[in-house]
């Protein structure tokens, strides 16, 4: 299993595409969205924050093209042939979800740090960091789920309403007070807005809210349902 993570990790890094949309993206907009007019540094800091959780949304969703590739190729039979058992293939996907997830997560926080200035106790820096790793998981789920369900056609389509649909409802790219109030009350049990409190939290200096690990473990419970659902369907097909 762990030659098959080290394989799949080299793989995904390697794909310009994954860099581009998962790591350049997120810097990008970042910068941008916190150097029109005349921005303080809680929005430089929420921002950034926002941000790298949007490129970990992104990178854990790209598990799915990878699990809908090898099945269109018949990687996944091949793999069904080895030593290494189903459950630890769906683990070795879900672990190469996790580690690509941070090569997102730390460029963010080096333009936020180095480019605009962001100033933190030195402690938070990790920190948020890894709750904001952990807080990944459920998505590397979906990611997972959406692989092994959709083909690599109907998977572009879904995966990119996924991205987006999580990423602007959630408040990764605007401030959710800036919402009506109606859709911020729905934003609030949306996975992605809790995930971004994890970081939030850890920088205004205090532990994560109850309500928010509550809603991530709730979602991680169905999107982890989802996942297996789909393994076992595509395991009839291939």
């Amino acid at each position: 299993m762990w030659d098959y993570l080290r394989l799949e990790v080299r793989r995904t890094l390697r794909d310009g595409r994954f860099v581009i949309g998962s790591v350049a993206m997120p810097v990008m907009m970042y910068l941008l969205f916190t150097n029109l007019g005349d921005v303080d540094g809680t929005w430089k800091t929420g921002s950034m924050i926002g941000m790298a959780a949007y490129g970990a949304l992104g990178a854990a969703l790209n598990t799915a093209g990878g699990v809908a590739e090898d099945r269109a190729i018949g990687w996944l039979r091949q793999l069904r042939i080895t030593p290494m058992t189903p459950r630890q293939g769906v683990i070795g996907r879900a672990l190469t979800g996790a580690v690509t997830v941070l090569p997102a997560i730390a460029a963010v926080m080096l333009a936020g740090a180095l480019v605009n200035g962001v100033r933190l106790d030195w402690w938070k820096w990790p920190v948020i960091a890894l709750v904001l790793w952990l807080g990944s998981l459920p998505f590397t789920m979906l990611g997972l789920g959406n692989g092994y369900r959709m083909t690599s056609q109907a998977m572009g389509g879904i995966n990119m309403l996924c991205y987006l649909g999580l990423a602007v409802l959630g408040g990764l790219w605007f401030p959710v007070t800036l919402f009506p109030d109606w859709l911020q009350r729905v934003s609030s049990f949306t996975p992605t807005n809790r995930f971004s409190q994890l970081g939030t939290a850890v920088a205004d200096g205090h532990a994560p809210s109850l309500a928010a690990l509550a809603v991530l473990t709730a979602w991680l419970l169905a999107f982890g349902s989802y996942a297996v659902v789909s393994y076992r369907r595509a395991a009839r097909t291939i």
